[in-house]
């Protein structure tokens, strides 16, 4: 008789044990904004812009990537809201994002690499380079490879890099490369 209760008190334990298992399988990984920012030359040579990204959103279909420069008086100059569906609609169809829980690690691994070094370009466009069938402007391309300015490039997917850069003629940020 005396193993009963304890009988019970295991299988209670048990029971416990397995729901609180599953819950925490369903239960939302842990999510923290991404918010990073970093000082850049870009709209001009001698004082840095800064460049700044936010991830918002707790689930992929509401995440969002906001990214923004703003030059050294302050002044915003550049602004793009990236959609995590957006971003998770173009990627390599090897990658398995099936799960929830891996789309939101790798929307953050996006954010977590946006300002890699590698997407500072310096100077955005070198003497020699010649423009091609990616540059959508001929004439800013021109203009970056006598300004000598920076540029920047980020990805909205598996084959679509966006390059950026200040044009001084025009006093705004534009697209000057659109490719792979």
């Amino acid at each position: 008789m005396r193993n009963i209760p304890l009988f019970f008190t295991i299988c209670l334990l048990a029971l416990f044990a397995c729901n609180s298992k599953s819950k925490k399988e369903n239960d939302p990984i842990e999510f923290k904004n991404v918010n990073q920012s970093v000082a850049k030359s870009f709209s001009d040579l001698k004082t840095p812009d800064t460049f700044k990204i936010e991830l918002t959103g707790r689930k992929p279909a509401e995440m969002v990537l906001n990214f923004t420069i703003k030059n050294a008086a302050g002044k915003e100059i550049y602004n793009t809201k990236i959609k995590g569906t957006e971003l998770l609609g173009s990627t390599d169809p090897n990658i398995d994002l099936s799960k929830e829980k891996d789309q939101i690690i790798f929307l953050k691994t996006i954010a977590d690499d946006f300002f890699s070094d590698d997407n500072f370009l310096e100077p955005a466009v070198m003497p020699e380079d010649k423009a091609d069938k990616y540059t959508p402007d001929k004439a800013l391309y021109e203009e970056l490879k006598k300004s000598g300015l920076n540029g920047f490039k980020y990805r909205l997917g598996k084959e679509n890099n966006i390059y950026i850069a200040w044009s001084e003629k025009e006093k705004k940020v534009k697209v000057y490369y659109n490719c792979c």
